[in-house]
């Protein structure tokens, strides 16, 4: 039986809500082993004044298994 663990990290890009969930991955990998999955629970963008995205924004979940 395995025994799986969730942490919540919020990240962000300028390019997209797909890069910033890339970018929530990668970081979290770094310091964690087995990852599964990756949820993402919440997306949002920021807004410049000329009403352009200017950064994108999630809320991801990331799964992994305890040794």
């Amino acid at each position: 039986m395995a025994i799986l663990k969730a942490i919540e990290i919020l990240a962000n890009s300028k390019k997209s809500w797909e890069d910033a969930t890339q970018n929530a991955v990668k970081h979290a990998s770094k310091s964690l082993r087995n990852i599964r999955s990756a949820n993402v629970s919440n997306m949002s963008a920021a807004v410049d004044k000329k009403g352009s995205i200017s950064e994108y924004r999630v809320n991801v979940k990331i799964t992994f298994e305890v040794d």
